[in-house]
């Protein structure tokens, strides 16, 4: 029997109002291409300051109160510090991200290297980011790798899965009980012949080996092109591994565009695998993360944009008639189980979500209410002087 659509919708409500999606520090500060980074005013010169502007996003949408790290780029000396400003500011630190691919030492790679002095500096760097986790209450420890060789015969790659392998393990094993390492994968760039992660079945494999608390993390923008994202989250919930997203857009490779922004049908379908195969049940502990750099926008209202596109993603995954669309499955009813789905897709779900921000306290519109906040004009006002956060900063 088909739910009624009050049934669906009040079930979409109750799911949305639990929605959490963790937006990056790195959004917040300049970026841009391999060519040019574009400096805008009233960007933020700190971690505190992207705490700040990230709470903007969190008070505009209702579902942004997570901010991933970046490490070294938002080191502070008092993490502890760090942390309670967040929670001042009405936000929470999420993710700590590692980074090993910004060091003149990591040429030939970090965990991958062939030296074993520079894969122990690698690893020394990854438990020092558990360390972070420690001191701000974080749960997951990012990793994504640069990692890999530009010409063949460069390196051995049957030796450098190996290094990655027993480069892990020593980090796995530092995790506190309730902290996971949740692994990526990316296709190419900026090693061009092999990637020593170059795909979900690699992370897969070795997160098996390590154990229970290491997930793989799927980054919308990491794939080439064609590649079935969706069937790829059905697997990973399925083997109970899924345990991120990067969520961003691209129209030819890693083009962390706000989300949705190229193609909001693979958005719809991703979210309707992660709904029906339990991903939105907060046991589940999948983290819908950002990761975008937002080059010629305007730093928050992007993110604010991007949060609101996940959310009209979820929401119309959740109208999805899942009782119907199973009969037509059944049935071998191939149009009529697609036209389920397109109905779902095709609902505009902009008044479910006006009304339900209300029923929250919050403006219908997001982005009036931040605009009417005036806090654009007070930044680029306030933010005079130092240095403004970046790339590497």
């Amino acid at each position: 029997m088909s739910a009624s659509a009050g049934d669906l919708r009040s079930a979409a409500k109750a799911a949305l109002r639990s929605l959490e999606i963790e937006t990056p520090s790195w959004g917040y500060g300049n970026s841009g291409t391999r060519f040019k980074v574009f400096a805008q005013p009233g960007v933020p010169r700190d971690p505190f300051e992207k705490l700040e502007d990230a709470a903007r996003v969190h008070a505009a949408t209702g579902s942004a109160p997570l901010v991933s790290l970046h490490i070294p780029w938002d080191k502070v000396e008092d993490y502890g510090k760090l942390a309670a400003h967040a929670a001042e500011c009405g936000v929470r630190i999420g993710a700590i991200n590692s980074n090993t691919f910004q060091d003149d030492d990591y040429k030939l790679g970090s965990v991958c290297h062939p030296d074993a002095g520079i894969r122990a500096k690698a690893v020394a760097h990854l438990l020092e980011c558990i360390d972070i986790m420690d001191a701000v209450g974080s749960r997951d420890l990012k990793l994504w790798f640069a990692d890999g060789t530009n010409y063949p015969g460069q390196d051995d790659l049957a030796d450098r899965q190996d290094r990655l392998a027993a480069s892990l393990a020593p980090v796995y094993e530092r995790l506190g009980e309730h902290q996971r390492m949740v692994l990526e994968y990316k296709l190419f760039e900026p090693a061009f012949y092999s990637t020593d992660v170059p795909d979900w079945g690699t992370a897969y494999a070795h997160c098996l080996q390590l154990g229970p608390k290491a997930k793989v993390v799927v980054d919308t923008g990491h794939h080439a092109p064609g590649v079935n994202i969706e069937f790829i989250v059905a697997f990973l919930l399925r083997q109970d591994r899924l345990g991120a997203f990067d969520f961003n857009s691209r129209f030819y490779a890693d083009d962390d565009l706000m989300a949705g922004a190229a193609d909001p049908f693979q958005l719809f379908r991703i979210m309707h695998e992660v709904h029906k195969n339990g991903g939105l049940d907060p046991a589940r502990q999948v983290n819908l993360m950002l990761d975008q750099c937002h080059n010629i926008e305007a730093k928050i209202p992007a993110v604010i944009r991007s949060v609101m596109n996940v959310q009209e993603a979820v929401a119309k995954a959740l109208l999805v008639d899942r009782a119907a669309l199973n009969e037509a499955q059944q049935a071998g009813d191939v149009l009529g189980a697609n036209g389920v789905l397109m109905d779902a897709f095709g609902t505009d779900v902009r008044p479910l979500l006006a009304e339900l921000r209300e029923e929250q306290g919050l403006d219908a519109d997001p982005l009036a209410a931040y605009r009417a906040t005036g806090y654009a004009q007070k930044i680029v006002a306030e933010r005079v002087g130092g240095a403004q956060a970046g790339w590497g900063a």
